[in-house]
This record gives structure tokens, C-alpha cells and sequence, in this order.
């Protein structure tokens, strides 16, 4: 599941307050198919209006003026996958039973 932390703010102050935060950085995805199910729940999550954690797409701390996003929020969701930005938890994993033979 991906954290969703930084989404759900309420005023301009609280988003000014929120990216002011250190981003925690998660260990690199070593499985392409986690890659892809967490960056595309990221996607999701930025067509929905959350904040982007890239540094280059962070609201102006002064002004709180949000710079455009570009039309591929596709790219910029894997683009945060990569540098670590999103936090995610995989489900617990059942116990596997041991052949009795």
C-alpha cells in the first residue's frame, strides 16, 4: 500500500508545512512487478490532485505557487518510485507448510 501522508492536506499553510517535512527514502524495488503496482497507485494517487515529492515539482516555499505539472503523471510517479519517495508496505505473507516427506 502507498503511504499516503502528504495527500490528504487541508489549507495552503498545512501544504507549505508538509513539504517542508523530510521525505523518508526507501530501499530500491528489486521486482518489476512491485514496480509497477506501486508507482501505479502513485499515478492514481496524482490524477486524484496529491502533492508530487520531486523536488523539481514541490510548491514554492515562500509563495505556496505550485509549478505545472507535466501531462505524463505516469513518468513522475515512476520517477518517485526510483529516487525512493514513495513509501510502501507489502502484505504479510501466509506460512508456507512444510512437506511432511
Amino acid at each position: 500500500m502507498v503511504d499516503e501522508k502528504i495527500d490528504n492536506v487541508g489549507s495552503e499553510e498545512t501544504v507549505i508545512e508538509a513539504v517542508k517535512e523530510p521525505l523518508p527514502r526507501m530501499p530500491p524495488i528489486q521486482s518489476r512487478f512491485l514496480y509497477v503496482g506501486v508507482a501505479a497507485l502513485r499515478a492514481k494517487q496524482l490524477r486524484r490532485g496529491s502533492l508530487p515529492r520531486l523536488a523539481h515539482l514541490q510548491p514554492d516555499p515562500e509563495t505556496g505557487v505550485r509549478p505545472a505539472l507535466p501531462s505524463r503523471l505516469e513518468r513522475v510517479a515512476m520517477q518517485e518510485v526510483e529516487e525512493g519517495r514513495i513509501v510502501y508496505e507489502l502484505p504479510d505473507q501466509p506460512p508456507t507448510e512444510k512437506d511432511p516427506t
